[in-house]
């Protein structure tokens, strides 16, 4: 589609967001805030042990505490197989979950819930419950699931999708391009490098909670803090046996998700202890619940070897990918996927690649999605190799990614062999300023100037890295949305959308899209977000979606309200409707200059003459990925007394295509490079010898706050995604793809070792160096 390239009123501005001055003084109404009269308290058991049979569960003295309602276990439920990942269906994830299992599988997996009055007898009862467990063997790692002999932990004989369930692999993934051992072995160069990254929480404000009640028809509705609303309304409808009609989803304000709410993991629980009680029930995660039982990035082991000849052009790439999925396989197939289709076509001139990985049950947390899905884990690797590679050719870094990256009009044979856990799509590269990227970030930097320089201060050294990357704008040929835009009878407009602001701002972005198009101010587009019951589909907030798959969404319904609008005014004008245009809420004829306003207009045409609804409903099927591009320079000081390292400042620099909301997308970037950070520095859950985690809780748990947040600067660099809405690509979730091999070769320049296993703690840092020649 051609891009609009009229001076923009709506869009290119950091417009005030339609939530800002209510969140400001505290008014929006979150999921729980709403008060349910009569709502019960549910509460969950969870397992105490990471791999066991239950033998028994007895329910009599929990049942017999006063003002408890109901308790469900595996006894007294129907069995029905589902995946928790709230994907497109049919899903890709296998179906390997039951509510309640006669095994449980990692410590925290559900054993029972509890129905009651309050929270103080709902906690009594759940002490109550008798279990009687046969403990299993466990296994906590990839290589231990792996191994022969090892125990087999979903040997249910109704699980489907599962890779081989007999072998512990969840998913797995080979894909051949080329001919990659040959190419190695024939290339001028080769370096190999090995990244680690373990298990990681995504630590959003507002834990995962839910409340079920029954509306005046007896309607069950959920009202729910997801990022997948449709998704949650027919998956409970499968596990609740329920007419997916008879299931109204809403989604409030949401505090925060990075991909943990693309999980439906309370919402069947409360449902169902609702149609047993028949009464409104409040769940939701405590801290250490939404550590242990909700989901967590996937540990992984990624291996990458590069060949290239004496200029750097790289001839070969091979990534081998071993992959931690904990006790269930939720996006174990697609996150895994992901580690190589959104990082090998960067470096496209590799004629020769392959991609090979599993994704390995285990007795620990359940791996799933979250920002980056997978792309972080590939770009630590890959981008350590480059800078490996850069040094053993004796080419800058910078100058190396140059050589090698995509441009416009190129592709990759891998946008076409890997897709949503099936084949992906063909795409050519329509927009990338990537280069350009390179560039302001290594001025900004200071790159010429400080790489391999080495400042020292005391034990302090300083050295600089960088890396880039490349992510994707939802998923194609799945990810659909739709909106309906109404215009009211005195000008203004509702917009609805199924689309789910997280806290991202797209709410406003989706506004921005609707006014430029109508040539309104924002804040005459009203925003509803979002109501199974109300709103057109979406998939939800996740695949970095939202700006490029709803934005397409709300521009076409904007164009056909903008087109009805112009048919009613050239009636009205006696002029053709050609000669009109619209702007600051007047159309106006270019030939004769008779105007009209939008409240005329919607006046004329609710109430006076050829009376009808000016509407539309329209939606977007994703027909390609267009992907963003950043590169990501940052500065590290190392004390090498202590092993401490501290980054100084962090630079990145993005092409989102047309920014919607400029100050919006570089709070993303900002949000996610302090994530990277924390990635790489500090963030790793920890367990016990028997499974369970020692630091499931904020104090623990080592996250970065403000105080410890370094100078970030983020820069966006135009450029016009011809596919996407108003010129626009997304933005979401590439900033987390780069801090941990930026601060990784950041390390290696300062003090001349890598880094390959996060988090870089004092004692790894302290160990390397030790270890050093």
């Amino acid at each position: 589609m051609a891009v609009e390239t009229r001076e923009r009123l709506a869009v290119g501005r950091s417009v005030t967001k339609v939530d800002g001055p209510s969140l400001v003084v505290g008014k929006p109404v979150f999921t729980l805030d709403l008060d349910v009269p009569g709502a019960l308290v549910g509460k969950i058991l969870p397992s105490p042990h990471a791999h066991a049979e239950i033998v028994s569960v007895d329910t009599a003295d929990a049942e017999a505490v006063p003002g408890v309602r109901a308790v469900l276990h595996f006894g007294n439920v129907p069995r029905v197989p589902h995946t928790t990942a709230g994907q497109g269906w049919p899903e890709p994830s296998p179906y390997d979950t039951v509510l309640f299992d006669r095994k449980v599988r990692f410590v925290g997996d559900r054993v029972a819930a509890v129905a009651a009055e309050t929270e103080e007898a709902a906690e009594e009862a759940l002490a109550k419950i008798r279990v009687e467990y046969k403990v299993l063997p466990a296994v906590f790692s990839p290589e231990e699931a792996l191994a022969d002999g090892a125990p087999v932990i979903h040997d249910e004989p109704d699980a489907e999708g599962i890779y081989d369930a007999k072998h512990n692999i969840a998913a797995a993934v080979d894909i051949p391009v080329g001919d990659v051992a040959s190419a190695l072995a024939e290339a001028h160069v080769t370096v190999e490098a090995t990244c680690e990254i373990p298990y990681s929480q995504h630590a959003a404000i507002e834990p995962h909670c839910v409340i079920a009640y029954f509306d005046e028809a007896g309607r069950l509705v959920l009202r729910s803090s997801t990022q997948v609303p449709f998704h949650v309304r027919r998956i409970v409808a499968r596990v609740a046996g329920l007419d997916p009609a008879r299931i109204r989803v809403i989604k409030p304000r949401i505090g925060g998700g990075f991909g943990s709410k693309q999980e439906i993991l309370l919402e069947p629980v409360a449902a169902l202890l609702a149609l047993r009680t028949g009464r409104p029930v409040r769940m939701a995660y405590s801290r250490e619940e939404v550590f242990v039982a909700s989901r967590t990035r996937h540990p992984m082991r990624v291996s990458v070897k590069l060949g290239a000849g004496k200029d750097g052009v790289l001839q070969a790439i091979d990534m081998e990918v071993l992959s931690n999925t904990g006790a269930y396989g939720a996006h174990a197939l697609t996150v895994l996927s992901n580690v190589g289709s959104k990082t090998l076509p960067l470096y496209n001139k590799a004629p020769h690649l392959r991609f090979h990985g599993k994704a390995v049950y285990t007795n620990l947390p359940v791996a799933g999605a979250y920002r980056g899905y997978g792309a972080t884990q590939g770009y630590f690797a890959l981008e350590v190799a480059m800078d490996a590679l850069a040094e053993r050719l004796g080419i800058d870094p910078v100058e190396l990614r140059r050589r090698n990256h995509t441009r416009v009009g190129e592709t990759s044979p891998i946008f076409e062999k890997i897709g949503e856990g099936r084949e992906g799509t063909a795409q050519v590269i329509r927009s990338c300023a990537l280069a350009e990227c390179l560039k302001v970030g290594a001025a900004r930097i200071g790159w010429k100037e400080k790489r391999g320089q080495r400042q020292e201060n005391g034990p302090w050294v300083h050295g600089v890295g960088m890396a880039c990357a490349m992510q994707g704008s939802g998923i194609t040929g799945v990810d659909m949305a739709a909106a309906t835009l109404v215009m009211q009878d005195d000008g203004s407009f509702r917009l609805l959308v199924g689309a789910t602001d997280l806290g991202t701002g797209s709410d406003t972005i989706l506004a921005q899209i609707a006014a430029e198009e109508l040539g309104v101010p924002v804040d005459r587009v009203l925003v509803y977000s979002s109501d199974t019951d109300f709103t057109p589909f979406d998939t939800g907030a996740y695949a970095s979606s939202t700006t490029y798959v709803s934005g397409n969404a709300v521009l076409r319904a904007a164009q056909s309200v903008r087109g009805q609008i112009l048919a009613v005014a050239a009636a009205a004008l006696g002029e053709r409707p050609e000669v009109l245009r619209i702007s600051g809420g007047i159309v106006e004829s270019r030939r004769t200059g008779k105007r009209l306003t939008l409240s005329e207009v919607g006046h004329r045409v609710t109430y006076v003459v050829d009376q009808k609804q000016i509407a539309a409903t329209e939606s977007f099927l994703c027909p390609e990925s267009p992907p963003p591009f950043a590169a990501f320079f940052c500065e590290v000081a190392v004390d090498r007394e202590t092993g401490v390292v501290r980054v100084v400042r962090f630079v990145v620099a993005a092409d989102c295509g047309t920014a919607i909301h400029p100050k919006a997308a570089e709070g993303q970037l900002e949000g996610a490079i302090l994530q990277g950070i924390g990635h790489a520095l500090c963030e790793e859950m920890q367990f016990s010898a028997s499974g369970r985690c020692v630091n499931a809780g904020f104090f623990d748990y080592k996250l970065p706050t403000s105080l410890d947040a370094p100078q970030i600067e983020a820069i966006l660099v135009p450029s016009e995604e011809p596919t996407g809405p108003w010129g626009a690509k997304s933005i979401s979730e590439i900033g987390i793809n780069g801090p941990l091999p930026a601060i990784s070769n950041a390390i290696y320049d300062a003090i001349g070792v890598r880094l390959v296993r996060a988090p870089f703690t004092p004692q790894r840092v302290r160990f390397v160096l030790g270890a050093s020649p």
